[in-house]
Order: structure tokens, then sequence, then C-alpha cells
């Protein structure tokens, strides 16, 4: 059953307090280098500007992460173009569609560009409770239409070009009215033990009526045959994640299995990125592509049997993921940069 639908653009074109994201990550493991490519639509609440597009794009060395910058481009809401059968996304000349992104962008002193294609997954990945896509509880909802993927074609930064040869990465669509208070989250599917397993991970505070709440963590790892969900409401009390800078820990025990994790990467890897909410509000993301993974997987036949060890895996230089709140942190240096 192809996933393109789910890659539609949500927005109708008229509704205020609305925003939309696809982003793709990827990594070249020869080079160690990891990728960042965002197509965002804001339409702000009145008061707080007029609609727009906008264009990402982050590089990050893990050998050398003073080569790392990230280069974004605001263009008005004339320069996107929507369509639903099949599905296509253009940013002014930058496209996504489902199995291929492309673009260009230039501006403080990078030039850059990316033709990329990819085998579409064949399943949908929900990382939030089933309820969450039938109501209107939250203020974002996301998917991946293509959770573990590899890229094939090539991607030129400042003149450098890079062969993409079944580059592991993947594609994921959001939308809502509000970012989350604070967020953290993790995707790996580049482990050197196992390279079809895949790790997705995401944790959120949220602002309701004024408190935050505690830390709520949604958790995935694909491993071979098996694959093991901490997604639905019923499983919040069992799982935890906390982050800092450059550090996201996470776990989960069910009745069969348990799994304890942990994302990692120096200051100098991350770029910092600000977000405007529709209605104003800014938050502020610190992500990179070059990170470390550490998972460990322990399993039981049955509940209140001892957890044996089934596996580790790991992955150096090769991991996504962020943290973001709404002030900024003052280790990370490298800033998103808005071009003319």
């Amino acid at each position: 059953m192809s996933t393109e639908q789910e890659n539609r653009m949500v927005w109708d074109r008229r509704r205020t307090g609305h925003y939309e994201v696809w982003y793709a990550t990827f990594n070249h493991p020869p080079t160690g280098t990891g990728y960042w490519v965002r197509y965002t639509l804001e339409s702000p609440l009145p008061g707080h500007g007029d609609a727009y597009t906008q264009l990402w794009f982050g590089f990050f060395d893990s050998a050398t992460p003073a080569r790392n910058f990230a280069i974004n481009k605001k263009l008005p809401l004339g320069a996107l173009r929507a369509e639903r059968d099949p599905f296509l996304l253009a940013v002014g000349d930058a496209e996504l569609a489902h199995g291929r992104l492309s673009g260009t962008l230039a501006g403080d002193s990078h030039e850059v560009s990316w033709d990329i294609g990819f085998k579409p997954t064949l399943f949908l990945h929900r990382h939030l409770p089933d309820l969450v896509y039938r109501s209107s509880f939250a203020d974002t909802t996301v998917l991946s239409p293509n959770l573990m993927v590899h890229m094939n074609g090539s991607v030129t930064v400042d003149g450098e070009r890079h062969e993409l040869d079944g580059a592991p990465g993947c594609q994921t669509h959001l939308w809502g009215r509000k970012h989350a208070h604070a967020w953290a989250w993790g995707h790996c599917n580049a482990f050197r033990e196992d390279p079809t397993a895949c790790l997705e991970t995401l944790t959120v505070r949220l602002k309701r009526l004024g408190l935050v709440t505690p830390p709520l963590t949604f958790l995935s790892l694909y491993l071979g045959s098996e694959v093991y969900h901490f997604r639905q409401l019923g499983t919040l009390l069992r799982t935890r994640g906390r982050w800092e800078t450059g550090l996201y820990r996470f776990g989960g025990v069910g009745r069969r299995v348990k799994i304890e994790g942990e994302l990692r990467c120096r200051p100098e890897d991350l770029v910092q990125a600000h977000y405007a909410d529709p209605d104003g509000e800014a938050s502020f993301c610190h992500n990179t592509e070059v990170g470390d993974a550490s998972v460990t997987v322990w399993t039981r036949r049955t509940a209140g049997a001892r957890f044996k060890r089934l596996c580790r895996l790991t992955s150096l230089g090769a991991a996504h993921f962020e943290y973001a709140g709404r002030t900024p942190d003052g280790r990370v240096v490298k800033r998103h940069i808005t071009v003319p």
C-alpha cells in the first residue's frame, strides 16, 4: 500500500494559525557527512505577518565540524506549489515528490544543490498514539511516509560533489497549530551491527492551561522481523526521555522487551535553528545529522521473567537527533542563517 497520500499538503491555503513541514535527513558514509533538508510553509495568525514558504538546508561534517553550516531562504507564498496526485511539493525551483527531492540554495558564502531519488517504503510510521490522528487534540501531528530509505543521486556543497549510493535516510511530514513547548527527536537506520534496523524516538513536553507536562516519550525500534512500539497512551508510564546539550537518553520497558539508548554528539556538531510559531512565539531547535547512537535491547519469554540481553546496536557519525525549547542553548554556536 502506497504511503504517498500521507505526504499531501494538509493546509487548505486559507486557514491561519497553521504550519507544515516536510523534511529529509540522510548521510554520505564515505565522507562522514550528514544533511538536513526542509520544505516548509507558515500561515501566521492575524497580526503576525503574511503566509510564506521556506527552504532549508544543513550540512554537517563529523570529521571537521568547523565546516558545518546551515542556510534557509524565505519566499512569498506564491513560490509554493502543491499537487495531490501524484504528490508534489515545490518551493521555488526546489521539489519534493514521493521518492525524489531536489533543489538549490545559495547564500552566506555557500552554494548547495541536491538531486536525490529513493524507493518509497511500503509502510507508514506513526510516532504518536492512534487517537491523535483521529482528533484535533495535538498542536502538532507527525508521521513518516518514508521512515527508512536509501538515497541515490548526488549532493553538491560548495563545489564538492558527493555521490549517494544507497545512503541511509528518512523523510517525514508534520503539521499543526504550534510546535511542542519542548521536544527531542532521534532517528537512525545506519547501525553497524544490523543495517536493516531502524530507531525512531520522540520526547515532548506540552503546555496546557499554563502548565508544562513532564516529558512524554514515544519510541519505536524495527529489528529484523520484530517491531517494538511504545507509542500508545498506555505505554507512556513505561517510557522515559531526557536531554541536555548534545545528549538525548531514552528507554522503554514492556511485557517482553526492554530498550535503553542514547544519542550523543559534541556541541560543535549542532546547528541552532530559530522557528516562529503561527502565533509569533519563538522556539529554538538544535540539530545534528552526524551523531553517535547506542541502543541495547533485552527480551524475555513472559512478563515477570528475567530479561536477557538480545543485542546492542551502535552507529558512529550517522545518527540524526535534535532537541528544542523556548530558549536557546548557549553552548551551540552555529546558527541556521536566513539568506536573501
